[in-house]
């Protein structure tokens, strides 16, 4: 089982399969690196695909002090991937915790990204919602650790975000749900204290993330109301991104209808390699 080290000394689990120009995927708060597999059947035929579990989620390392989990870790945590396989850049996809970590990845590291696909991302963003979110997040933190993940996978996993994946495919949607129950409760609610709920909102980093150099595509779900405005915010406010929104879709949209979502990135994996993914003029 392949493990790689943190410049702060913990340890992540990653899969790696194909070979070619690299793709690093980054996974959301109630998935892991398996969350991505449709992904990495599809694309590890040309590419080198590299999925890994972010800290808190066995068999990556669980660190007991919550303050080792944050925006910044997060972040840092996809650079130490690329800097323990040796890869100078990457396209690098991320929904949802992991479409943050995309980007303030881009905003950050943007010479080391070929290409940024940020899905699913704006949860608790919206100035209007900023402050229920983080209690939320305290609070989930707290049932954690006092019921278990097997009680948070089936209330928190039947969010409304989710059931667009129950209704279309029940069989994917229960093995997330089975998958879901199975991470450590102390590594998700540390994850939750340290990151979901100490996390900066999108509108206060427009200036930073203007800045972003890197080519980015952004992916929203048409049912997954909370991420569509920050979606848009970000679209305006990144002068390299493009804006997709899927229909009838939710908040895991990889999940959903893998098929599309695997021709929409190839398509705009594409475009960035043939040096056709511009800047929009000002």
């Amino acid at each position: 089982m392949p493990f790689l080290t943190t410049d702060d000394g913990v340890k992540l689990h990653y899969e790696e399969s194909g070979s070619g120009t690299p793709i690093v995927f980054v996974h959301e708060f109630a998935g892991d690196w398996r969350t991505w597999e449709p992904q990495v059947r599809h694309f590890s035929r040309r590419y080198r695909c590299i999925a890994y579990n972010a800290r808190g989620y066995p068999p990556s390392e669980v660190p007991a002090d919550v303050e080792r989990y944050s925006q910044q870790r997060a972040r840092d945590d996809i650079l130490a991937v690329l800097d323990a396989l040796h890869i100078e850049r990457a396209h690098i996809v991320g929904n949802s915790m992991g479409g943050f970590a995309t980007l303030h990845f881009g905003i950050a590291y943007s010479a080391r990204a070929l290409s940024l696909v940020i899905a699913g991302c704006g949860y608790g963003a919206h100035p209007d919602q900023y402050a229920t979110f983080q209690a939320q997040a305290r609070d989930l933190a707290k049932t954690m650790l006092e019921k278990g993940m097997v009680h948070i996978a089936a209330t928190y996993g039947h969010g409304p975000g989710r059931l667009p994946l129950r209704d279309k495919d029940p069989r994917g949607f229960a093995e997330f749900v089975r998958q879901f129950s199975e991470h450590s409760a102390q590594g998700s609610a540390n994850t939750m204290l340290g990151y979901q709920a100490r996390r900066p909102s999108l509108y206060n980093l427009t200036a930073d993330m203007a800045r972003i150099t890197a080519p980015a595509l952004i992916v929203a779900g048409d049912e997954d109301d909370a991420v569509l405005e920050p979606s848009l915010l970000m679209k305006r406010t990144i002068p390299t991104a493009g804006l997709v929104v899927l229909p009838k879709s939710g908040h895991m949209t990889n999940l959903e209808d893998p098929a599309l979502f695997n021709r929409l990135l190839e398509d705009f994996f594409h475009q960035v390699e043939a040096g056709r993914w511009s800047p929009r003029t000002p």
